[in-house]
């Protein structure tokens, strides 16, 4: 059984987020475009994915939600940068809505001060569906993901504005 793995070629893990993931808005000025992911490794029984972006580093009390995209089919290995503003996600998949309020990825964009952690995690689903509407917020998906994965597979990656 081989390990299920997340990989980007956009950051390293544990690296820094380049200026094309962070948000453009609240202050910042990035390019807000959701970076290439890649998995492989799935475990047996796995039906769907789930993907996040979370930070939780963001000074509410309950983090920041980023990026979820759920329902992504079995068949799926991976996402192209820019796949979530580029309506390249594969069907069945649905967007939720981010922290900021909009459907699909927000990038990095931390207040001042210390750099934040983003963690990238992709689910492995036993369904084919969790069941949610799009738009969704991320909490949910976040539940959903966390009460029925199979497996699990994260890469992090920093951002901060002095």
């Amino acid at each position: 059984m081989s390990e299920f793995v997340l990989t980007s070629k956009t950051f390293a893990d544990g690296g820094t987020l380049p200026m094309s993931a962070v948000f453009d808005g609240f202050g910042c000025t990035g390019g807000n475009i959701s970076p290439d992911l890649a998995w492989s490794g799935a475990p047996a029984g796995t039906k769907s994915f789930i993907l996040t972006v979370f930070d939780p580093d963001a000074p509410t009390g309950s983090g920041w939600w980023h990026w979820t995209v759920y329902d992504l089919p079995a068949d799926c290995t991976g996402l192209a940068a820019n796949a979530s503003a580029d309506g390249a996600l594969p069907a069945p998949a649905r967007e939720g809505r981010n922290d900021y309020g909009i459907k699909g990825f927000g990038g990095a964009c931390p207040p001042p001060g210390p750099a934040h952690r983003y963690i990238f995690t992709i689910y492995a689903m036993p369904v084919e569906s969790i069941g949610l509407a799009a738009d969704m917020p991320g909490a949910p998906v976040g539940f959903n993901a966390n009460a029925q994965a199979l497996a699990k597979a994260s890469i992090m990656a920093r951002y901060g504005r002095g």
